[in-house]
């Protein structure tokens, strides 16, 4: 048995094994060592004094190997397992006695070494992705050049800091920093990399650091975690568990695992109460609306989602002290744009009815159940949606100020959703268009929205729809000179 010392690198591995090959040493008959730092000033021949082979007897084989293989190789090179060299020895042996079946992933040994390559690989592509590097706390004294900005701590499963600092060197710029493993230490002064085959050069660093990002990140961290969609095992896959203990946001994971298994449990047990028989209790529909902060102005009101979309809040607009009061259901494009009620087409035809009807618009107070014109778009126009049941109570606040403020003799509500609004329930306008009732002291009369009008395709049909809101009109009016005289 002959033994071979060396360094533990490739490069020294690649010269002992084309003399080993050139003396045709077989793979059995050689033990190799690697030299320690405490071996290595005492050992000034590569083969030791069980090797009958001197080193300068016999020159180093020429060996031809493809691409592949050799890449093979220097990877598998930095898997850490003390048998390597003997095995990538074996390897080479083969390769050179004519079996290029060594390179295949299905020979036993070609198996392996595609299997070492791949787990170096992977160490690399962790130590990029689990690397954090933090900010080194400044000492009391000037700050020396040889000291480095960034520090980081990291235990990799295979040699593969060389291949790493390389990559940070290039993403990191002038900044310096230095990495600290186990066996070794990567400096980088923002110019030049060195390797240091010794932990301790920053054991002391990595202790004190002052990065005012950390806490940043981890507020970040916390909050983009969503429990309901924890999956431990995918997790556990994408960042392993061996890697936490390196990570400033390791420390909250499991934590953050506990809370949300028992925020599942909570949501669990209240569903299944929730599941339970209970005794309903009759609550009117006006006192089971979610309580919501009164707005101080139209413009502040945020009580449903159409303020989003308009451009600004419609109010009423009229005398204080009207006799009559008109209803519509909400803004139209022009309304929305000029900030005021009755002003677009329907609006024009509103004029027409109360022309008809003998009134004049002066002394009347116009306004809308729906304070936001709610659209959507056809192409690049506008066009009116109906508002919601929601929508319609969320702007109720705003029309009972509106009719406590004015305190109308008559309403004349313009369409179904102004009815439903003033009767604080859905309604068909066909059951109550022309039937004059009382609401809370006032008397109410249905009748058609001017939009109806002009959804007619016909012309007598237009003419027949404003008769009758003009005929509301006039007996409205009617009905206040009578609740004047009284």
């Amino acid at each position: 048995m002959q033994v071979i010392s060396i360094d533990d690198n490739y490069e020294a591995w690649r010269e002992a094994a084309l003399q080993a090959l050139a003396s045709r040493m077989a793979p059995e008959d050689i033990d190799w060592r690697v030299i320690g730092d405490d071996d290595r000033a005492a050992t000034p021949a590569l083969f030791d004094d069980h090797t009958r082979v001197p080193r300068a007897a016999v020159a180093p084989a020429k060996v031809r190997i493809s691409r592949e293989l050799g890449e093979l190789l220097k990877d598998a090179a930095r898997y850490r397992d003390p048998a390597r060299w003997a095995f990538l020895y074996r390897v080479l042996w083969r390769w050179h006695d004519g079996d290029r079946s060594v390179a295949s992933a299905a020979d036993c040994d070609g198996a392996r070494l595609y299997k070492m390559a791949k787990a170096v690989r992977r160490a690399q592509h962790d130590m990029i992705a689990y690397v954090r590097f933090r900010l080194r706390e400044p000492g009391n004294d000037a700050p020396a050049p040889d000291l480095p900005e960034y520090v980081a701590w990291y235990e990799p499963e295979h040699d593969v800091l060389a291949w790493s600092a390389e990559h940070f060197a290039r993403r990191m710029g002038r900044s310096t920093w230095l990495i600290s493993t186990p066996d070794a230490a990567a400096w980088w002064d923002g110019k030049n990399l060195r390797l240091e085959h010794r932990p301790a050069s920053s054991s002391d660093h990595c202790r004190h650091t002052a990065d005012q990002a950390e806490a940043l990140w981890l507020a970040y961290y916390r909050s983009t975690f969503n429990p309901a969609r924890l999956n431990e095992t995918a997790l556990e896959q994408h960042m392993p568990v061996r890697f936490w203990k390196g990570l400033p946001e390791g420390h909250l994971i499991p934590s953050m695992i506990s809370e949300a298994k028992s925020g599942a449990q909570r949501i669990a047990q209240a569903r299944g109460v929730g599941m339970l028989g209970g005794k309903s209790v009759p609550v009117d529909a006006h006192d089971a609306q979610p309580a919501r902060a009164q707005p101080s102005t139209l413009d502040a009101c945020r009580r449903c989602e159409l303020w989003r979309q308009a451009t600004q809040a419609v109010d009423g607009i009229g005398r204080d002290d009207a006799r009559i009061m008109l209803i519509g259901e909400q803004p139209g494009d022009h309304e929305d744009l000029a900030g005021k009620p009755f002003i677009g087409p329907a609006g024009r035809l509103v004029d027409a009815a109360i022309e008809r009807a003998g009134l004049r618009r002066e002394h009347l107070y116009l306004t809308n159940a729906v304070k936001h014109f709610k659209w959507m778009l056809r192409g690049k126009r506008r066009l009116h949606k109906t508002a919601a049941q929601q929508e319609i109570e969320a702007c109720g606040y705003w029309l009972e100020r509106e009719l406590e403020r004015v305190t109308p003799a008559v309403v004349v509500t313009l369409g179904a959703t102004a009815l439903t609004a003033l009767l604080r329930e859905k309604v068909s306008l066909r059951d109550w268009i022309d039937r004059p009732i009382e609401v809370d002291g006032m008397r109410v009369i249905a009748t058609y929205h001017p939009s109806f009008a002009l959804r007619q395709e016909h012309d007598e049909a237009r003419e027949r729809v404003l008769d009758a809101i003009a005929s509301a009109l006039a007996r409205a009016r009617d009905l206040a000179d009578t609740e004047q005289v009284r």
